[in-house]
């Protein structure tokens, strides 16, 4: 009687997952090659973004820092042109250089000589709101792919396997045979698919959701500040 051990169960199959790749039919090699691609973009977007929102953050704190030190707007424009990655030091830019061409066009314009009044505000308003999208949009630019790559890539992991395990039946009925040794090796190298699937979607959708909450935090510090801007310009045209 032989040893169990030692009974050939037929077939070649190779438990490494390099080798179940490589033994995996074409159509799973191209979900596979796909999911790739997503898992490799969503990777690059995420460094790239983990290194903005922190230099965003940085520069926002060190801007407010300086904004808090300062008792005149014409001080801290020069300061704000220091922080190319901060968005309220950009949302105060936009703002005070709207006032100033305001005040200047008002200068020129009125032969008293009278700077700018309170019903100029709505230009400085409508001016903090477009700094204020432009910055949102920028902040939540590529995030996009994360979402598509969260939700997309499981299904397309899935069709893989699918289409995996229709190609092992296929074997099967052409044997003649379903054996463990023979429905074994195809299933496994068709849930790789899903497998990758599941790896790239992951990681994409804890990072959107991470970035999508750090961009409302951002987005709400600059209404914030851009209702603090209007509040101090409008005490000062009240006090005239």
């Amino acid at each position: 009687m032989k040893d169990i051990g030692s009974l050939d169960l037929g077939g070649n199959f190779s438990g490494s997952l390099l080798g179940m790749v490589l033994n995996a039919g074409l159509m799973v090699k191209f979900v596979l090659l796909i999911l790739l691609i997503f898992s490799v973009v969503s990777w690059a977007i995420i460094f790239f973004k983990y290194k903005y929102y922190r230099n965003i953050k940085k520069e926002n704190e060190a801007f407010s820092a300086d904004y808090l030190k300062s008792n005149k707007l014409s001080e801290i424009f020069p300061a704000a042109k220091k922080y190319k990655y901060s968005t309220t030091a950009e949302v105060f830019r936009v703002g005070y250089t709207e006032l100033t061409t305001l005040n200047k066009s008002s200068r020129e314009s009125a032969p008293s000589g009278d700077e700018i009044n309170l019903s100029s505000l709505d230009n400085v308003d409508r001016s903090l709101n477009r700094a204020c999208n432009i910055e949102m949009t920028k902040l939540e630019s590529a995030l996009g792919f994360l979402a598509t790559t969260g939700s997309a890539s499981p299904f397309i992991g899935l069709f893989g396997t699918v289409w995996g395990i229709m190609d092992t039946f296929k074997g099967i009925g052409a044997r003649g045979s379903a054996t463990l040794a023979v429905v074994a090796p195809g299933i496994s190298e068709a849930l790789i698919a899903t497998a990758a699937g599941l790896a790239a979607a992951i990681p994409a959708v804890i990072f959107y959701n991470y970035f999508l909450n750090q961009s409302k935090n951002m987005v709400q510090e600059m209404d914030n500040f851009a209702a603090e801007f209007l509040n101090i310009v409008e005490r000062y045209l009240v006090r005239k």
